[in-house]
């Protein structure tokens, strides 16, 4: 089986940094693009930024430039940089991975559209 672990979320006051990790673990062969996303309170879940395997970055308007994607894939690892955090960044943000190839058993299987479990983010004012 594959798991998809956030980590990395907490409490920061207003104008502070985090770093979230997303880890992939199991018997994995690739990884195309994967991504982060957020839920607030009370909202709808959203889209936050994704990067493919070859590195190609795209984020949401409001986010570009005080978040950043990035990714080692030797490591199945999707990270976000977020700075100059505001408090309607608050949130519980999760990973996603659009297609997983990976061994379950003798079977090379494959997962679409994988989510993690979410991490909380609190940002204070």
């Amino acid at each position: 089986q594959v798991q998809l672990v956030e980590s990395g979320g907490g409490l920061v006051q207003a104008g502070g940094s985090l770093r979230l990790s997303c880890a992939a673990s199991g018997r994995i062969f690739s990884i195309n693009a994967m991504g982060w996303y957020r839920q607030a309170p009370g909202k709808q879940r959203e889209l936050v930024a994704t990067i493919t395997s070859a590195g190609i970055t795209d984020y949401v308007d409001s986010m570009e430039g005080r978040f950043t994607i990035s990714r080692d894939n030797a490591k199945n690892t999707v990270y976000l940089q977020m700075n100059s955090l505001k408090p309607e960044d608050t949130a519980v943000y999760y990973c996603n991975a659009d297609r997983i190839d990976y061994s379950n058993g003798n079977t090379r299987t494959r997962a679409m559209n994988y989510w993690g479990k979410g991490t909380l983010v609190t940002v204070s004012s």
